[in-house]
């Protein structure tokens, strides 16, 4: 049987965040069509951690610069190896290429750090962010070799997609758009049934710690004119930071990790997200279009997603104007209701699965008819997988080999 390996840089945790959701259905993906899928990952699993055997998906703990792991993957030999993030190609990438040099590498992108960490940046220095500054942010040297080192590369965002070839000049052969998958629930809360305003987010992400911070500065204005209701702000790995912001008495709580994410979201009446960095696409505002929960968000939490003008509530940047929009949504039903439509067309239009899998299913197996043509195609990473180049390698080999004397 074909096998594919993932290489996790943690195990999935698809209640945690979108990132676990996506390996999750990525994982799925390759098992319809037809192949044997192992995980493997250097982290230590959580008590959240997604349940891979469930999904009858083997699971093994692989140390980080070992060579017990080039004696792994031979023995496993797998036809394809997926990295999860860039950290884990540069991290393992070396050992795939040299032990099963035909094997297919792909980078799951998740979302471009160098653009997260570019953003951030900008927020912090109070500065107007442009996609050129990533061409001088030190991340992106070390993502965008990654993205050459590999066959091909998976983006969830069209956005990325559009900077990967305009600002960083890379050929589309390279790279494969593969959003996370949505549907529609088909029956949802009315208007009427449904109270309060919603936060989620998992706080080891910092834009949504961040977005917290936003919220809690805005709230006090929004519940002037809502004194009855309430924020609830839900989240897995909130710090202390997170919780002392509780404050039950003014309607701003804080509640831990979302046990039932479409539960929460569709008792719900508005999710509010105002987002000021981060990149990829943001699972918790797709997440409320599935259960028809109008949205408040800024332009980078609607990135990748849709327009402004065609979104499922209101996208602002200017906190002011962020308030307004949030009552309005709250308070209007004709709006809200109409804004709950919009989110059905964008989740049937972009986001289903059926509308990518054969595509990808194609992509695979082109590039699996002719590997050496299609890395003939790619010299710049030929060239970066040559040893003078390949920095990575030797710093895993150097700390291997410290490792030994310590034994020793």
């Amino acid at each position: 049987m074909n096998t594919v390996l993932f290489i996790g840089l943690v195990f999935p945790e698809p209640t945690s965040s979108a990132a676990g959701t996506r390996i999750v259905q990525l994982i799925n993906l390759y098992k319809e069509l037809g192949y044997e899928v192992i995980f493997a990952s250097t982290a230590q699993k959580t008590e959240n951690s997604f349940d891979l055997s469930s999904i009858d998906v083997l699971e093994y703990a692989i140390e980080l610069n070992h060579n017990s792991f080039d004696d792994f993957i031979l023995n496993l030999d797998p036809v394809m190896v997926v990295f999860d993030r860039f950290i884990s190609e540069e991290q393992f990438g070396w050992r795939v290429a040299t032990a099963c040099p035909k094997a297919i590498r792909i980078l799951d992108s998740e979302d471009l750090h160098c653009l997260r960490y570019a953003r951030h940046t900008a927020v912090k220095k109070n500065t107007v962010f442009d996609t050129k500054d990533l061409l001088e942010e030190p991340l992106a040297l070390r993502e965008i070799a990654s993205i050459y080192r590999c066959d091909l590369t998976l983006i969830i965002s069209e956005f990325e997609m559009e900077i990967l070839q305009n600002i960083f000049k890379i050929d589309k052969s390279l790279l494969f758009y593969l959003p996370i998958f949505y549907s529609n629930k088909t029956k949802t809360l009315a208007y009427e049934d449904r109270v309060n305003f919603v936060f989620i987010g998992n706080f080891l992400h910092e834009p949504n710690y961040d977005a917290v911070v936003q919220l809690k500065t805005i709230w006090k204005e929004i519940r002037k004119e809502l004194p009855t209701v309430n924020l609830t702000i839900y989240g897995a790995y909130a710090s202390s930071k997170i919780n002392q912001m509780n404050n039950e008495k003014e309607g701003f709580c804080i509640r831990g990790r979302a046990s039932c994410v479409y539960e929460i979201l569709e008792q719900s009446k508005v999710l509010l997200a105002p987002l000021r960095f981060g990149a990829g696409i943001k699972g918790k505002l797709l997440e409320a279009m599935v259960v028809n929960t109008p949205s408040v968000t800024t332009s980078i939490g609607a990135e990748g997603i849709s327009t402004p003008k065609y979104w499922n509530g209101y996208v602002t940047n200017d906190m002011n104007d962020f308030v307004k929009k949030a009552i309005n949504l709250y308070k209007e039903k004709q709006i809200w209701d109409k804004a709950c439509k919009e989110g059905e067309r964008i989740i049937f239009t972009k986001f289903k699965k059926e509308l990518y899998e054969q595509l990808f299913k194609e992509l695979i197996l082109k590039i699996k008819e002719d590997i050496n043509h299609h890395r003939n195609q790619n010299f710049i990473g030929k060239l970066l997988l040559q040893n003078q180049f390949a920095a990575t390698k030797y710093m895993s080999k150097w700390i291997e080999e410290k490792n030994k004397k310590k034994i020793v």
